[in-house]
């Protein structure tokens, strides 16, 4: 380690409990912010959170003569749901806190609270923060806080850590948001794109019902027969939301299969009727089976193409026509017969093609640069993993 640094724990450094108990029926609408863990986490990363419970001002006051409240440096960590999250008590707060659920730290020595907040996130803390899961699960306890080790320079050498990583986090978080506001502009150009060439009416296009350009042929088989068995199974969870991608894909007999499935080829679209919202669709390049909840779509070569299909399944527009048919008490699905009455716009078929082809094009261009921006983001992240690791080694 360092020289002048030390190592140290928590329950050296602050005086570490929780709060007084306050019961569910004691909530009101109004008076004094009551904050569980939920809230901390809002706080610790947007700085302010829409709270949603409160005590009154009468039973604040009593607390706070009889055995006090939260002040200015003191930090507050999750001991519930997502661990170790801090945040720093500001001078304005104002609030009480669930027992059980939130950790107090109570500052009592020069320890810097913000340096104490940046090493929770350090794998040097989130090592000891996991680990004391053990027997008792998602739960970081007091006694467990006040033996959690924490490396420890001098209080200028905490100061000037917390000053070069407030400047280099706040470069991050600018370049994470920039860039997570890319990868959100390409899907959306992407997905405007397919709206509008997909929607837009132009000449010799012509009404069709959904049940004139494709249907289902197949029906129900028994995956365990002989000539099924050994076919590659598709459900909802094999098909990636809105890029169609199969991943995990397993036989009927490896997935130990025993229901009806619908048996498909590579002629067909499949759409998974299941919470239409995530846009699940695909076009397989083989032959196999899928579950009952998708619907292997059989398109009808005398009016579209089947990649042109696949695109308009993809629109906006027909996913939320598609979530109109699909309310009910349980898991939304969308209502075959709703599916069928859909009226869409379409070109000649010798237009469709050429169409789809661009859209092909565009979508491999776009996937290229969320590619590009989620790899930016990753790096970010490991920048910042870096940083800490260096701070809280001594070398930074």
């Amino acid at each position: 380690m360092k020289a002048g640094w030390r190592t140290t724990t928590l329950g050296e450094l602050f005086d570490i409990t929780s709060s007084k108990r306050v019961f569910e029926s004691e909530w009101t609408s109004e008076g004094v912010p009551f904050y569980r863990a939920r809230e901390i986490v809002k706080l610790a990363r947007n700085g302010f959170v829409e709270n949603e419970l409160f005590i009154s001002e009468e039973m604040f006051d009593q607390y706070s003569t009889k055995y006090g409240i939260p002040q200015e440096g003191d930090i507050m960590v999750t001991g519930v749901g997502t661990l170790g999250i801090c945040y720093v008590v500001q001078k304005k707060d104002r609030f009480y806190f669930k027992d059980g659920n939130i950790i107090w730290l109570k500052k009592r020595t020069d320890a810097n609270s913000r340096f104490v907040e940046y090493a929770f996130q350090s794998d040097f803390l989130r090592k000891q923060i996991d680990d004391s899961v053990g027997a008792t699960v998602g739960t970081y306890t007091i006694i467990k806080a006040k033996s959690t080790a924490i490396p420890l320079p001098p209080a200028s050498e905490q100061q000037r850590i917390v000053a070069i990583l407030d400047e280099a986090f706040d470069g991050i978080a600018t370049a994470k948001a920039n860039a997570e506001k890319n990868l959100q502009n390409a899907r959306e150009l992407f997905e405007n794109c397919l709206e509008t060439v997909l929607t837009q009416k132009s000449d010799g296009w012509s009404e069709k019902k959904f049940d004139e350009i494709c249907d289902i042929t197949s029906r129900l088989i028994d995956p365990r027969d002989e000539q099924s068995c050994n076919l590659l199974h598709v459900g909802a969870g094999n098909i990636e939301s809105k890029t169609g991608f199969l991943s995990g894909l397993q036989t009927a007999l490896e997935e130990n299969l025993i229901s009806g499935k619908f048996l498909f080829d590579e002629s067909m679209v499949l759409y998974s009727k299941i919470r239409p919202y995530l846009m699940k669709v695909a076009r397989p390049d083989f032959s196999g089976l899928c579950s009952a909840d998708i619907y292997p779509l059989a398109p009808n070569p005398k009016y579209i193409v089947r990649d042109y299909l696949y695109y308009l399944l993809l629109t906006p527009s027909f996913t939320e026509y598609a979530i109109q048919g699909s309310a009910r008490a349980g898991m939304p699905k969308v209502n075959r017969e709703h599916l069928f009455n859909l009226r869409v716009q379409l070109p000649p078929l010798e237009e469709q093609i050429p169409i789809a082809a661009r859209l092909d094009f565009l979508r491999a261009e776009t996937q290229h640069l969320e590619s590009l921006y989620q790899q930016k983001l990753a790096t970010l992240a490991e920048l910042k993993k870096s940083l800490l690791h260096e701070a809280f080694s001594g070398r930074l």
